[in-house]
């Protein structure tokens, strides 16, 4: 069971599923239907989940964090839709240890599920599309058009009717694009960025001097420094129209990729880890991905349950 971040739709339905058996007014009919939703999706047990790790966590606590818990349905469709509920749901997911489900992913302006990919065109007419599991806020102010990342990966496409310098941020520093098309990325030790027009200039955080980069280069950012700069991966854009573009990569590598698009485990075996493989796949549908791997490679997949699959060796 992953950690990945579930639906709004769905974490409500966890929460109001969660109300009614806690109190213990479910009826054995209700009792039923809850094991049928629970049982219908993995997201369904994955909330559930991430839920009753939040409520071991808050069963102690004083009046409000645990009152916050304890609202009826309506009251919680209406927090769900407004900022306060945002925080005090986001606070106690954050405060609970649960990554995945942070404050800033449910507070973002903007964010994407697991497989979800999404594009925007914003008021000054740049396109924004987000990757799978993607939080930004857009704040578009005085004298500044700000798109900060949380989390993900996005592709921006400079719009140029409004005069306002456009920035993005994220924890790890500033970067300013002149006039560009460009990746964003935040990773484990920093942030990505790869320019594919153009160019873009990136200030880490606690560094003084900006650095301007070219087009067809790359660069981790951390909060102290730049990277070494490298060229940008053949089709690194081509999730924004649905694609994964590999080019003699691991089969681990590539699996990895696909399992951020789908929920439940998805593995490799050791001995066919390090296989390698080019071409084209879609992201829209992983199972069908996962498929065009048998002819290319001495490899089976195993299908335990829908969310459990392993690639092992034919």
């Amino acid at each position: 069971m992953n950690n990945a971040p579930v639906s709004s739709s769905v974490l409500e339905a966890a929460i109001t599923w969660k109300l009614c058996l806690d109190q213990g007014s479910g009826t054995p009919d209700e009792r039923n239907a809850f094991m049928r939703w629970h049982a219908a999706h993995e997201e369904h047990a994955r909330a559930w989940l991430q839920l009753g790790l939040l409520d071991q966590r808050v069963t102690a606590a004083a009046g409000p964090a645990r009152h916050a818990l304890q609202q009826s349905r309506s009251s919680m469709r209406q927090r769900l839709g407004g900022l306060a509920g945002m925080l005090v749901l986001g606070g106690l997911l954050a405060w609970a240890g649960l990554p995945s489900l942070s404050a800033s992913y449910w507070l973002a302006d903007q964010r994407t599920s697991t497989g979800e990919l999404r594009t925007l065109r914003l008021e000054d007419g740049t396109l924004l599309s987000l990757n799978t599991g993607t939080a930004v806020d857009i704040d578009f102010h005085g004298s500044e058009r700000v798109i900060v990342l949380y989390q993900g990966e996005i592709s921006v496409e400079t719009g140029h009717e409004d005069t306002r310098p456009l920035l993005v941020q994220t924890d790890d520093g500033r970067l300013r694009p002149l006039g560009t098309r460009f990746l964003v990325k935040r990773e484990a030790t920093g942030t990505r960025l790869e320019v594919l027009q153009a160019q873009v200039a990136a200030k880490p955080r606690n560094s003084g001097d900006e650095q301007v980069l070219a087009e067809g280069r790359q660069v981790l950012m951390s909060a102290d420094g730049l990277g070494p700069v490298e060229a940008v991966a053949v089709g690194a854009d081509a999730w924004t129209r649905g694609m994964l573009v590999v080019d003699n990569v691991r089969l681990a590598d590539l699996v990895a990729t696909l399992g951020h698009y789908r929920s439940g485990h998805l593995g490799v075996a050791d001995e066919v880890a390090d296989l390698r493989i080019s071409g084209s796949f879609p992201l829209t549908d992983t199972n069908l991905a996962l498929a065009s791997l048998l002819p290319a490679l001495p490899v089976k997949i195993e299908q335990h349950t829908p969310w459990w699959v392993t690639i092992s060796a034919k």
